[in-house]
């Protein structure tokens, strides 16, 4: 497996494509179709040439490089991290063993199935975020979406590889169904409900690329567990890329606090929409929406699916080669939170190898807390008492243990008509959405920024802010 990629085939890679003419020839005649999908679906504003980082290796240092390229010319491709010729399985009923190249018969549907659901994220995010370019609140956002959008869609190619490459007729069925599902579509909409949500505004976005990406994250590194080691090494790599996809939600919900920070203070006010600023208690209804919805990724607390990729070595735990338990999980149990009917909380114990999405999601949670930490540290820097929550685990939800439940956000459990009576307070309303996509007007000058967000600290790869990072017809 090289490090390096070769860009000069048709379709870059780094798994010797060369080599294997069947498949070659199978992802050519997948590639035009790609291409036509993204003209359709991709980002709707054209531009000239965006300054963007294209992965050029696969080691752990000067793997990207930077430039202007034109979107449509973009070269996407397959790269896979670097083989271990020693890993051996970490976890479940084939612990020790070496790991697989290839797809052992017996799971082949459910490793496929794990394929195709993470597959399908990946470009109904673009689709989600196809509109936004028309109301960029700079360059320097504006050729991060763009960034972003360009990995998504090399992180369908990593999926479709190997579906073609393991997975026959199938697999290569699978693949065109990929481009045939839509975020949204009524007839055809995205396997998981996140992904058919609107993205229709830049908080929505730094929302998404926080919470929804962050969800990415983890259910990629259960997957880089995987005892199918081509699956392993390909989400290794492409947890590289996510990492960016973070860090945009991150700091620009931080630039959007620092602004509406900055608007209050000028003018003494919590009320600032009329001063062009996102209020804090609108933001905290984006949160909200987007942290509970981003839960649903995970599934329900007990899963026995789960338990049985588990078992199987398809699907590990959150680094799990960490962890210092038996990794087979058979005589361990942990407790989870259940509703009462009699809207009390109880506790129930359950077999650990059952709760393996709950394992997940709880240190998704941790993480979450991290940036509702530095956005009430910015708050607090400004002198403003107000603080972002996240709202309990049971807000919310439709998938999961209180998916039959109305659950407040402190996690008191409420009659359908204190709900209702109090949805307007803690999710973004009509009239939110409405205003805050008021304030999206792009702004394409060089230096410039919307009014309602603050300028980044730092630019992209050293560049200034001011850096022409787009460049528009």
């Amino acid at each position: 497996m090289p490090e390096k990629i070769d860009y000069h085939a048709k379709i870059p890679n780094n798994v010797n494509l060369a080599d294997d003419r069947r498949l070659q020839r199978a992802l050519e005649g997948w590639q035009p179709k790609f291409l036509n999908w993204w003209g359709e679906m991709g980002p709707t504003l054209e531009t000239q040439g965006v300054y963007l980082r294209t992965a050029v290796s696969v080691g752990r240092e000067g793997w990207a490089h930077f430039d202007h390229v034109n979107v449509p010319d973009y070269r996407w491709g397959i790269f896979l991290a670097e083989r271990d010729p020693d890993r051996r399985i970490a976890f479940g009923e084939h612990q020790g063993e070496p790991v697989w190249q290839q797809v052992p018969g017996e799971y082949r549907a459910d490793l496929q199935r794990l394929i195709v659901i993470q597959g399908d994220t990946e470009p109904a995010s673009v689709e989600q975020q196809k509109l936004l370019g028309l109301t960029a609140p700079s360059l320097y956002d504006l050729r991060n979406l763009f960034q972003v959008n360009v990995e998504e869609g090399r992180h369908l190619w990593a999926m479709v590889y190997l579906l073609h490459a393991y997975f026959g007729k199938e697999g290569r069925e699978e693949a065109e169904a990929l481009l045939f599902r839509n975020s949204g579509s009524p007839d055809t909409p995205r396997i998981l409900g996140a992904f058919n949500e609107e993205t229709a505004d830049w908080l929505a976005f730094y929302m998404f690329t926080y919470f929804t990406d962050r969800d990415g994250k983890y259910q990629l590194g259960t997957l880089k567990e995987s005892s199918f080691d081509p699956l392993s090494r390909t989400c290794e790599f492409m947890l590289k890329e996510e990492a960016h996809h973070m860090f945009v939600g991150t700091t620009g919900v931080d630039r959007v606090v620092t602004r509406s920070a900055e608007l209050i203070r000028e003018h003494d006010t919590y009320d600032i929409a009329a001063h062009g600023g996102i209020p804090l208690d609108i933001i905290q209804k984006y949160i909200n929406f987007h942290y509970t919805v981003s839960l649903d990724l995970f599934g329900s607390e007990t899963s026995t699916n789960a338990a049985n990729y588990y078992t199987a070595g398809l699907k590990g735990r959150w680094q799990e080669t960490r962890r210092k338990d038996d990794h087979k999980l058979t005589d361990s149990s942990v407790f989870l939170d259940r509703p009462n009917g009699d809207g009390t909380w109880g506790k129930e114990e359950v077999q650990a190898l059952l709760a393996l999405n709950l394992d997940l999601r709880s240190e998704y949670i941790a993480d979450c807390q991290n940036g509702l930490n530095r956005w009430n540290k910015i708050l607090e820097d400004n002198g403003i008492d107000f603080r972002f929550r996240l709202p309990h685990v049971g807000f919310n939800r439709s998938v999961g243990l209180t998916a039959g439940y109305h659950v407040a956000p402190d996690g008191s459990l409420i009659d359908e008509a204190t709900w209702e009576a109090n949805r307007k307070n803690w999710l973004p309303t009509s009239a939110d959405l409405a205003f805050v996509r008021s304030l999206m007007h792009p702004v394409y000058e060089r230096g410039k920024i919307a009014g309602w967000v603050a300028p980044p600290t730092n630019g992209i790869n050293g560049k200034p802010f001011d850096y022409e990072y787009v460049y528009l017809p």
